[in-house]
Formats: structure tokens, C-alpha cells, sequence
């Protein structure tokens, strides 16, 4: 796999952030729940369907009208599912810092970088303060200020028209495999993200991971 680019141009990469440069997970939050208990908590999830109903807030649903209503369908948990929105934070464990050091790399070296995530808007303001990575970034869209997640085709043509871009000259890293094809099937070349070393070996394939001492570094230093 080969990206186009000219000399001149280089390619747009594109970020995802949950899985990717954060290590969101609401597990983090509900372990504390449920102590050395994870088939609970387990059950828990699956019996609320939490993927499915926090993917609604993803695309835009505010918290306040998601948590009524699975409060009035599973009452039991009302106090568990109130907690994810009141203690959200308590969801993101920090950081990925292999990742973040090959951001930090492509900064360097020049790429024009953005972001596309999955995330309410109202929590991406929460958690936009406690990271500066997110200041490096040339363009960041998140599917809940828009009203649109991944892999909808629409979110990523929004994207284009952010990036100014085509398709073939944008690369997505994203550890949702849905998405990735999706990015695909629209033109986007793709990375299906599983760890930091997997990351650098792809990068380094497609001939796209700027050395230590690129000449860009100077003016991040």
C-alpha cells in the first residue's frame, strides 16, 4: 500500500482518539462498582446494551435526555447509569503514550494532522483541557457536535470538506474496524489501529514515519 502524494503535498493523517491516543474505556469507571467482579459488571453492560445506547450520545443525543431514559427502562441501574455521565472522566485512563510520541513524530515532520471521533460533545469538552495533544491538531471533528458518527459515509465527507482534501491523499488510523473499512470503500487509505508498535511498523511501511532528527523539529522544541 502506497499513499499518493507529490513532493510538495504530504498526506493528511487523520486521528481517531478513544483506543487510539486515549485509553477510554467506561470499565475504568464501573471496576469500581463492581470490585473483583468483572462477570458482573460484564452483565451489567451487556444487559443495558451500553454500547449501543452510548453510541446514540456519540451522534449527538444530549446526556441528560439518554440517562432519563435508560433510567426509566432498567430503574435497577439508575444509579450505575447516572454515574457515567456524573463521573465520566473516571472513563479515560490517561494518555496512550506510544501513540502520542508517533503524533508527536508526524508533528514534527510536518503532516497536516485532524482528528475524527466517535464522542459526545459534551464530554469532549470535559476531557479537551486535561491532554495538550489535542492542541496539535490542525482540525478536529466530533460526531456529537455534528449529529453524525462513523462510519456514517456523511461524517467522513465532512471531514474531507474540513481537510480540503480528497479522499486518496488522507490517511485514517482508527481501531474500530467498521470504520476503517468504511474510510476505505469512500477512497481514504486506512490503518486499523491495535498498538503502538503495530502503528509505527505500518507508518514505516508506507514510508511515513518522519526520523527523530527530521528537519521540522527545531520549531517544536
Amino acid at each position: 500500500m502506497k499513499m499518493p502524494a507529490s513532493p510538495s503535498r504530504l498526506p493528511a493523517i487523520i486521528f481517531d482518539f478513544g483506543g487510539v491516543l486515549l485509553d477510554w474505556n467506561p470499565r475504568h469507571l464501573y471496576r469500581k462498582f463492581f470490585p473483583g467482579d468483572d462477570a458482573a459488571m460484564e452483565h451489567f453492560l451487556a444487559e443495558i446494551g451500553f454500547n449501543e445506547w452510548n453510541y446514540q450520545q456519540d451522534a449527538g443525543r444530549p446526556f441528560s435526555v439518554a440517562v432519563a431514559d435508560l433510567c426509566a427502562r432498567y430503574p435497577q441501574y439508575c444509579d450505575l447509569i447516572r454515574a457515567y455521565d456524573e463521573r465520566y472522566l473516571e472513563s479515560l485512563n490517561g494518555a496512550i503514550p506510544g501513540t502520542v510520541d508517533i503524533l508527536l513524530r508526524l508533528r514534527m515532520g510536518g503532516f497536516p494532522l485532524y482528528a475524527l471521533s466517535n464522542w459526545s460533545a459534551e464530554k469532549f469538552q470535559l476531557a479537551r483541557p486535561q491532554y495538550e495533544f489535542f492542541d496539535w491538531f490542525q482540525g478536529i471533528l466530533i460526531s456529537g457536535a455534528v449529529g453524525l458518527a462513523k462510519p456514517d459515509a456523511r461524517i467522513f465527507q465532512m471531514l474531507l470538506l474540513q481537510v480540503g482534501r480528497p479522499a486518496g491523499q488522507c490517511l485514517l488510523i482508527d481501531d474500530s474496524l467498521v470504520n476503517v473499512t468504511a474510510a476505505q470503500s469512500l477512497g481514504f487509505q486506512a490503518i486499523h489501529f491495535q498498538d503502538p508498535a503495530q502503528l509505527v511498523g505500518d507508518l514505516d511501511r508506507l514510508g511515513l514515519l518522519p526520523a527523530i532528527d527530521s528537519p521540522h523539529a527545531a520549531a517544536f522544541q
